[in-house]
């Protein structure tokens, strides 16, 4: 049921009023919703925006600032939707820009702000622009791309031997009208994402105006993809480790963000938000210099091992980069590409990376349960902003019982790691496949053993962890000190973090082998499992109000 009540959104315009001062997405909680696994509206077995519409009054309930959306425009899919045909339409599996508009509206009136997905690097080989540098060698679109001659006598190596970012070649070559070989394009990708080249003016205009189409038609943020990738070094050097990367993180990126601020400036409260994986936290942080983007996804934290010490340089070193340039932070545990976190903290090693593939090793879900309760409050009391990837308030996990015949993650055949367990299709009602998530088969099969996972089982049960999200959101909502820019380390035992936001609010989680007393307080606010008498458990947290 959509979220039309007056009552509903009285209250959700409400929410946005009290709301922290200062920009919306300095502390905002933003829920993921990956369109194709949100839910189905037309019985196809692929979600949709009907769907998304349907079950708005869902993240009414849970309290959340705003949806980012992963892309829903027209593709050919080749890498779920990340290989773009057209920046200004919806593609016909989700729906029509229309309903696009009407959800955006709906959004709007509970409350909640909307946020979609726009993919720089590269477009797909389906692209109009693309299509017609294919189809003539002297067709000036060729300059939109990366089109090169080969190595060897006959131009017929690769021009280098870049590795992509899914594993494998980074060149493929053409063939020209006359049936021999051509030149080749590149694709940090794959084939069917060429790269554009951000030095011709054309692509820079081009997605400026994207923006405003967007920001036109009420979208209140950008979610910028593979941020640090755009421009390549033109002598195409090998990667030489010690020496600059020849398309990771050039400098010329930032003119083009400087850029982008303009346009996102020139609307009233709108925000940019960058994908950049960047291991040098310097680094990172010029993305937020005052005239770039406002924020940046927290990949650090997002693949930080449930270690008390190596949490807490990760929390202090991700405050400290981001205080120096005057932005907010963000906290993210899972999100459409990564393994979910329910699975990563089950395992003896609890990191993530896409170089180190677990995928199949053994998972104690009741303890990575247990963590993931945890870990949602300590990422809701950390100064900043939020993210929570759709159904990580569910607590669901990993699936990787997938078959091979049904993965459709281009990055399988590349490094034999498929993102599709973390895409599975959301689990509303019911107690068998496909909880009502649709009336057909899902786009990828959903675990029997999801059925107490549900949207409709975990309601009203205060054990749940949809309970747990939805109290400590609204906690958060209410709690002045949870709006500060700041926080405080408190003395605790080894392999414990405590922190204070403000004069009355504390977060302490215990991180240790052994049960814990808590800290001297007033009251206990939530805490993510029950206490042992008067003890904060292992991996348990507890949010407190302070005596003062």
């Amino acid at each position: 049921m959509r979220p039309d009540s007056l009552a509903q959104t009285d209250r959700k315009q409400v929410k946005v009023a009290i709301s922290a001062p200062g920009p919306w997405w300095r502390d905002a909680v933003i829920y993921q919703v990956y369109p194709r696994s949100f839910a189905d509206g037309d019985g196809d077995g692929i979600g949709d925006i009907d769907g998304i519409r349907s079950h708005l009054s869902h993240l009414a309930d849970l309290g959340v600032d705003a949806i980012w959306m992963s892309p829903w425009y027209p593709s050919p899919m080749a890498d779920a939707g990340y290989d773009v045909a057209d920046f200004r339409d919806i593609d016909p599996a989700f729906g029509t820009l229309s309903e696009a508009e009407a959800l955006i509206s709906e959004a709007h009136a509970a409350g909640i702000r909307m946020i979609v997905d726009i993919v720089p690097n590269h477009l797909s080989s389906e692209h109009v622009w693309f299509k017609k540098a294919l189809a003539d060698p002297a067709a000036p679109e060729r300059e939109l791309f990366w089109f090169r001659p080969g190595r060897g006598e006959h131009g017929d190596e690769m021009p280098t031997d870049w590795v992509g970012e899914f594993g494998g070649t980074t060149w493929t070559r053409t063939t020209d009208p006359d049936g021999t070989p051509g030149d080749w394009y590149l694709h940090l990708f794959t084939p069917e994402q060429p790269d554009l080249n951000w030095e011709h003016p054309t692509v820079r205009a081009e997605f400026e105006d994207i923006l405003r189409f967007w920001f036109d038609r009420g979208v209140d943020g950008i979610r910028i993809d593979s941020a640090a990738l755009l421009f390549k070094d033109r002598t195409l050097p090998a990667v030489v480790e010690g020496r600059p990367h020849p398309f990771h993180d050039l400098d010329e990126v930032h003119d083009v963000y400087r850029a982008w601020r303009r346009v996102s400036d020139s609307y009233p409260d709108r925000a940019l938000i960058g994908e950049v994986w960047m291991p040098e936290v310097e680094r990172f942080a010029n993305y937020l210099r005052p005239d770039e983007l406002h924020a940046a996804f927290n990949f650090d934290f997002l693949g930080c091992a449930w270690d008390p010490e190596l949490m807490r340089a990760c929390i202090d070193r991700t405050l400290d980069a981001h205080r120096a340039v005057g932005a907010p932070a963000t906290w993210v545990l899972s999100n459409h590409d990564v393994t979910r976190h329910v699975t990563r903290y089950g395992r003896t090693t609890t990191t993530f990376s896409f170089e180190n593939n677990l995928d199949g090793t053994p998972v104690d879900l009741e303890l990575g349960t247990r963590r993931a309760r945890a870990a949602a409050l300590l990422s809701l009391s950390l100064p900043g902003a939020t993210y929570v990837y759709q159904g990580e308030e569910l607590g669901l996990w990993e699936n990787e019982n997938i078959p091979v015949d049904r993965l459709q993650d281009p990055m399988y055949a590349r490094r034999g790691h498929s993102r599709d367990g973390c895409r599975v299709p959301l689990p509303w009602s019911g107690d068998e496949p496909p909880f009502g998530f649709s009336t057909a088969e899902p786009w990828l099969p959903q675990p029997a053993e999801w059925k107490d996972r549900t949207v409709q089982a975990q309601t009203g049960d205060p054990s749940s962890m949809l309970e747990l999200y939805r109290s400590a959101i609204a906690l958060r909502r209410a709690e002045g000190g949870l709006h500060e820019p700041h926080m405080t380390w408190l003395p605790g035992a080894p392999g414990v973090l405590a922190y204070a936001r403000g004069a009355a609010f504390a977060c302490v989680l215990n991180m240790s082998p052994a049960a814990v007393p808590l800290p001297a307080h007033r009251s206990v606010l939530l805490t993510s499992s029950p206490l042992d008498g008067g003890d904060l458990p292992p991996d348990t947290a507890a949010w407190l109000r302070l005596a003062t």
